[in-house]
Parts: structure tokens; sequence; C-alpha cells
């Protein structure tokens, strides 16, 4: 188990590394409704903030979304709207009387322009044909240390996500440990890989999600599940995104430890789990992930899952995290606790967008 863990930090971590060096030039033009004129490179714009770099400045400057007036970019971009769309190509502002909405027309093709207006466009993101370049994702790491009772907790967390015009998929990777003088060490180790396309209708999709736990405190040396559903984006905007998904999942469960060998549990469960994001430009981020397994097989049992991250930023892609983390199981195998939580805190670091 800490063999395949430490293999998925490593490849995970690669990707964030590999798409950081991919830099481009800066020929974007920006123009702010105080007048402003800025020649940049656009990165993304996502919680109703435009990230953008400047050659004469060190890091990532963010921007009001809606304080933009004008557009323009020759780079290829992935394009949401509030209703779930997405277009992939360049940017300009389209042509409007003095009493329209401001628009931006996404240039697919020559014969294919879109014409969105502003406010309905909550996320655009980098692409090409290039596959690094399609990749992005943040790093939190933290460190914890008490002298009176030698106490030492570490926590690190790393998320790579692949986007494309119709789907996208991602893993992360979170690691846990506490160490207490005269107590044993608890790790807890977790790495999520999850993927959905959207489907011919407005914000709905079906997608997939596997996940590998390794609790000590729960006597879990290994739990697998894989899961699959259909979803639908019930809030997309540029302040808040609300997703839910319902299927079905099932869990393989290898218990041990010391002095009590448990052996495997097979369940088949229900799925539900829902993704709530809320924003707030320049300050904050707040993010909840829940999945809850109602077992089919083992009625009355449910297992659950939980973690909430809050970010406040420092400076450019440096922020402060603090999270909460804990799973449950409403009737775990006799000698065997049924939770394990806790909370940290850390240094998190967004780059490769």
């Amino acid at each position: 188990m800490h063999r395949f863990i430490s293999q998925a930090f490593i490849l995970t971590t690669g990707f964030f590394f590999a798409a950081s060096l991919l830099a481009r030039e800066t020929t974007d033009i920006l123009v702010m409704k105080n007048g402003d004129r800025l020649t940049c490179t656009i990165k993304r714009l996502e919680a109703g903030t435009l990230y953008i770099g400047l050659d004469y400045v060190d890091g990532t400057i963010s921007l009001q979304w809606s304080e933009v007036a004008r557009v323009e970019s020759g780079q290829l971009f992935l394009v949401r709207t509030q209703g779930g769309l997405v277009y992939t190509g360049t940017l300009t502002t389209a042509a409007a009387a003095a009493d329209q909405v401001e628009q931006i027309q996404v240039t697919e093709s020559q014969d294919q322009k879109v014409v969105l207006d502003r406010s309905q466009v909550v996320d655009v993101r980098q692409t090409s044909d290039a596959f690094w370049r399609r990749f992005d994702g943040d790093i939190t790491m933290g460190i914890a240390y008490t002298k009176g009772n030698n106490a030492t907790q570490y926590n690190f967390g790393s998320q790579a996500k692949y986007q494309r015009e119709r789907w996208a998929a991602q893993g992360a990777y979170n690691s846990n440990l506490s160490y207490n003088s005269g107590a044993k060490t608890s790790t807890r180790n977790v790495l999520t890989l999850s993927g959905y396309h959207l489907m011919r209708w407005d914000n709905y999709f079906y997608g997939g999600l596997a996940d590998f736990l390794q609790s000590s405190v729960q006597g879990i040396r290994l739990q697998t599940g894989l899961g699959a559903g259909i979803g639908r984006f019930l809030k997309n905007t540029n302040r808040s995104s609300i997703a839910l998904m319902g299927g079905l999942a099932w869990q393989s469960t290898d218990y041990h430890q010391s002095g009590v060998q448990q052996g495997a549990q097979n369940v088949a469960a229900a799925l539900i789990a829902a993704d709530l994001q809320f924003f707030k430009f320049k300050k904050t981020n707040l993010r909840i992930t829940i999945d809850v397994f109602p077992a089919v097989s083992d009625p009355g049992r449910v297992r659950f899952n939980s973690n909430a991250s809050y970010y406040l930023k420092i400076v450019g892609d440096l922020s402060l995290t603090f999270s909460f983390y804990g799973n449950w199981d409403t009737r775990p195998p006799a000698h065997f606790s049924g939770s394990d939580y806790g909370s940290s805190s850390g240094l998190n670091w967004t780059f490769g967008k």
C-alpha cells in the first residue's frame, strides 16, 4: 500500500511540474472598464476571478471578471457557461450597442463563432493541441510541532486535472500523519480518481470514481471503492458551484490491526456524492465534498466520507488552507473503530494553470 501511494504521489507531482514549465508568449490584450490596457498572458477564469501574467511582474495577478470590458487572445481556451455548455476557441470582444450586455466571441473555426454574454461565462482555461498544456493542479503542505509532548503533525495534498471540451478527469492524493511521544503513530492516506462527461442536456453529466484508503486508526490496510452514476450541476456561477451525483458503488475493505485479523469485507452500496464550492473575489474559497454509501448488501450500514477546505488568499497563487477531513462507518467489524477524522492547515500553491 505504501509503495502504491508513493508511486501515486510521484506521478501526480510530476504532472504538476511538467505542466508548470509550459509557458507561452505574452500577447493577450485586456481593457478594463476604467480604461486601463494590459498586454498579458491570460491563464484562467474561475470563481469570478481572471488570472493573468505580466512579463514585468513576478507571479500571477488577479482581476475581477466583472470589471473587464474587452478581451483579445489568439490562444485556445476552454470556455464554460452557466448552462454547462463548453466551447473551444480564441477570444475576442463582440461588438455591441451601448445599451446591450457585454459579449464575448469564441471563435472555434473560421466558420464557427459563438457569441456569449460575459456574465454567463463562468470558467475559462488555457488549452491547446499539446497534451501537457491541458493539465492544471495544486499542492498543499503543512507541518506542526509541539515540544511539550513531542507531538508532530504532517499533512500533504496534491491534485491534478485534465480538461477537455466535454469531459474531464482528475486525481487527488492526501496524506496525514500524527506522532505523539508515548502514543502509536497514526496515518491516513487517500488516493481518489474521478471523471465526468457532459450529457446532451444542459448541466447533466455521467461520471465515475475510484478511491483507495489506508487508515491506521480504523485498522484499514486498504479500502478500494468503485462507483458510477448520473449527476447535475445545480448551480454554476461566478460565485458558487453545486453538483450532485447518484448511482451505485462497490467497496472492498481489508481490515488488519495488531492482535486482530478480520480479513476483507465486500459491500455493494448506493452512491450519493456532492461537491459544493463558494467563492469571494481576492479573499476566500470554500470547497466541501461529501460521499455517502448506504449499503445494499448489508442494510442499515452506511459509510460516509467528507472533506472541507477553506482557502484564504495570501498573494498570487499562494493561499493559507484550513481543512477538515473524515470517514465514518456505522457498522464496523468488532474491535475496530468506526471513524477517523481530523483537521489540518498549511500553504496551498496553485500552478500549471
